[in-house]
């Protein structure tokens, strides 16, 4: 826990830029990386908690090793785990990011810094942070950035990501989303952590096959996170015995992240897009709606980058992939797709630019989504789909029939049943 004067002293408005439209207010705090230490609808109280420098709203990558720590560092124990973690705000020891570049205009507003390693005493992380905020009605548009320079050139595997992480004050406690398998249709929704259930910490891992989670107070007013490249997140509140009050300086939190597996190469430049959507549960969903639905997208372009695909006992060449993916495989090694919802009766076959030359066996196994648990864990099911194509070294299209699938799935991965040699272009599902 941070000693409360420092909270204090970074949290005053002088350490803000402020941008707002005739909605909302939004403060990046420039000691602190430029991650989010308030947003607020006009009139009404800031949602975002700043306990220590693990909050706010901001930036947070992972990669190996772990536990990761060079030489001459100290090292917090109770983090060993958690490997490779630059964060935007801080780190575990109070140190602050250092804001390389900023500007701010009307309702849009640019940072740029060097983030801390958080389990590290300060060690600044070996890449840059870049977040484009964008106010747009209720909702705040953002596009995020990492620029990574890392010595250590290793190909680690891939990593859960927080695409952002978003910590509220422990007023908006309650975490709401739709988990059901008809998506955008206006179906019942799901209260996943209520006042007196004893849920919320450990974080909840589901599906929102909307692409949006919100966590609101007893009245159903708080913010909502949409992300549409993937169907999977982690919600909660830690300090659960405190749901429903508390301020930015208080221990108690609410939190959520849209949650993304993916390789963070040694020099990789990786974006991801989000919005923060502020009003009630109604008012968040139908923004929600009127937004472009990104997981709807089914084609995936490997010709700069993996398109948020990753994989099992599998390298490839790295970033940047210069025009496709290529990579050696061996019988079980699985080329894995990100965690995109497919309802049952939707697409049914993956179409596939492949240059390889002889045959490739293998199964697609599909993750069939049956919804969530007691504890309101998503729950997935393994169907395996087999398959057999033959090539010879060109550059060309292959299609594998999914309509034996029963359900809707959330993902898949391609498993090889041989060894052999690939360059993938694109996969459309179709």
């Amino acid at each position: 826990m941070l000693d409360p004067s420092v909270v204090d002293r970074y949290l005053t408005e002088d350490n803000l830029v402020f941008i707002e439209n005739e909605f909302l207010r939004l403060g990046a705090n420039l000691s602190l990386g430029g991650a989010l230490t308030y947003l607020a609808e006009k009139g009404r109280k800031n949602l975002i908690n700043s306990w220590d420098w693990g909050r706010q709203v901001q930036m947070s990558c992972y990669s190996g090793p772990a536990p990761f720590q060079p030489e001459g560092t100290e090292m917090a124990e109770c983090w060993k785990f958690i490997g490779w973690n630059p964060i935007q705000s801080g780190d575990h020891y109070g140190n602050r990011s250092k804001i390389l570049e900023y500007h701010a205009e009307d309702t849009e507003l640019y940072v740029k810094c060097i983030p801390m390693h958080w389990p590290l005493d300060n060690y600044p992380g070996e890449c840059t942070y870049e977040v484009w905020y964008r106010l747009n009605g209720r909702s705040v548009d953002v596009t995020a950035k990492i620029n990574n320079a890392r010595p250590d050139q290793t190909f680690y595997p891939a990593r859960n990501q927080e695409l952002p992480a978003v910590y509220t004050n422990g007023e908006w406690y309650k975490a709401v989303s739709y988990v059901g398998k008809e998506p955008f249709t206006g179906g019942e929704l799901t209260e996943l952590v209520a006042k007196d259930d004893g849920l919320g910490w450990p974080w909840i891992y589901f599906c929102p096959t909307e692409n949006w989670s919100a966590l609101v107070d007893d009245e159903n007013y708080g913010l909502g996170v949409y992300n549409g490249i993937v169907n999977h997140a982690a919600i909660g509140f830690a300090g659960v015995e405190n749901k429903g009050w508390g301020g930015p300086k208080d221990g108690q939190t609410g939190y959520i992240a849209p949650i993304s597996t993916e390789i963070l190469d040694h020099n990789i430049e990786f974006s991801y897009d989000y919005s923060l959507i502020v009003g009630s549960v109604d008012v968040i969903r139908q923004t929600v709606y009127g937004k472009d639905k990104a997981a709807d997208r089914r084609h995936y372009d490997f010709s700069k980058g993996r398109d948020h695909f990753y994989y099992q006992d599998i390298t490839d060449q790295g970033y940047p992939t210069g025009g496709c993916l290529a990579f050696d495989f061996s019988a079980g090694a699985e080329w894995k797709s990100p965690a995109v919802f497919i309802g049952k009766g939707e697409n049914r076959a993956l179409k596939l630019e492949l240059a390889f030359d002889g045959e490739i066996t293998g199964e697609v196994v599909c993750q069939l989504y049956e919804g969530i648990d007691e504890k309101h864990w998503h729950k997935l099911r393994p169907f395996a789909v087999p398959f057999a194509l033959s090539a010879s070294g060109e550059r060309a299209a292959h299609r594998i029939d999914l309509s034996a699938v029963p359900d809707a799935m959330v993902g898949f991965s391609i498993r090889f049943g041989c060894e052999g040699h690939l360059k993938a272009y694109s996969l459309t599902i179709v």
